[in-house]
């Protein structure tokens, strides 16, 4: 059975570009604004705020773990605030180890984070179907795979970039089914959460070239149309249709840029009757022809960004 939220963590293409541990102790604080890459952090020991901009501060614990898989802003610090002023940065202690706050107070929190980098052309898009920001309690499996991608990015073992993408992918994928549920926001995760409208989401990833219509989706469903309609558009955010044409497109942007396909070939892959009606859906979705956008990926091909474990 095809599974939506693989295929779709697949096409990300992840790759750990940074990993550390952190001590911090007394009162600390740091914030990046940047929106550089994907960010990923489990608390190993003690409590500590986040504060994700948008969003509702949040004090992570021990056992806690948190993906904001969309780089946004956000802020980190101890429970006491520290007093006004410009805090002292980070400092590297030991290989890949860094320390927060003075030096003089004894660590009371420990936490492994990093960061990591899509290569996929189509990041936006494929995000858009993920939670702006992941927050699992009490799971150690994602401890113990952080910890593997800790131990991985300071390796200089042959593989190592093929086994770094793996675990990177389990996790995420460990990370995200942990959030589904009818309390997720809208979105692939939740709709997956909803047996009904599950069962029309993995029938359109298993078979994205079918003939898909609302009535056709609905009766695999098994709901009426318009209550499928309405139940799909409020679990999964978009209406069916529209859920359908982006993974299609999310496919077909894979297939001319990875795979270097050409565009017939990808309108008859990804469920178009000719290539002229794919080019039209696709220039209309992406802002430019097939064709134009498969060259761009030949002149420039998008690669993982190297491992750094030198900053933050």
């Amino acid at each position: 059975m095809v599974d939506p939220l693989t295929q779709v963590v697949g096409l990300l293409q992840p790759s750990a570009s940074f990993s550390k541990l952190v001590l911090a102790g007394g009162a600390w604080t740091v914030r990046r604004d940047d929106h550089s890459q994907p960010f990923y952090a489990a608390v190993l020991d003690g409590t500590c705020r986040l504060v994700i901009d948008g969003e509702a501060e949040i004090v992570l614990a021990a056992g806690d773990f948190v993906l904001i898989p969309a780089a946004s802003a956000f802020a980190a610090s101890s429970l006491v605030a520290p007093s006004a002023g410009r805090p002292p940065p980070p400092v590297e202690v030991g290989p890949g180890v860094f320390r927060l706050g003075p030096a003089e107070v004894p660590p009371d929190l420990r936490m492994l984070v990093g960061h990591c980098t899509f290569a996929s052309d189509d990041t936006d898009l494929l995000l858009s179907f993920l939670p702006r920001f992941v927050h699992v309690r009490g799971v150690g499996r994602l401890a113990m795979l952080l910890g593997l991608v800790n131990e991985e990015t300071r390796a200089d073992r042959p593989g190592r970039e093929v086994v770094l993408a793996r675990l990177l992918e389990v996790l995420l994928i460990e990370a995200l089914r942990s959030t589904t549920g009818p309390t997720a926001p809208s979105g692939l995760l939740r709709g997956l959460a909803d047996e009904r409208v599950a069962a029309a989401l993995r029938r359109m990833h298993e078979r994205p070239t079918a003939p898909w219509t609302v009535a056709v989706l609905a009766r695999e469903a098994g709901l009426s149309r318009s209550t499928f309609f309405e139940r799909f558009r409020r679990e999964v955010g978009v209406p069916p249709m529209a859920y359908l044409l982006a993974w299609r497109i999310a496919l077909a942007k894979d297939l001319l840029g990875r795979e270097g396909a050409g565009v017939a070939e990808v309108a008859e892959r990804v469920g178009y009757g000719s290539a002229s009606t794919f080019s039209t859906a696709f220039a209309r979705h992406v802002g430019r022809p097939p064709i134009h956008y498969a060259r761009e990926q030949r002149v420039q091909p998008r690669s993982p960004a190297p491992l750094n474990v030198g900053q933050g």
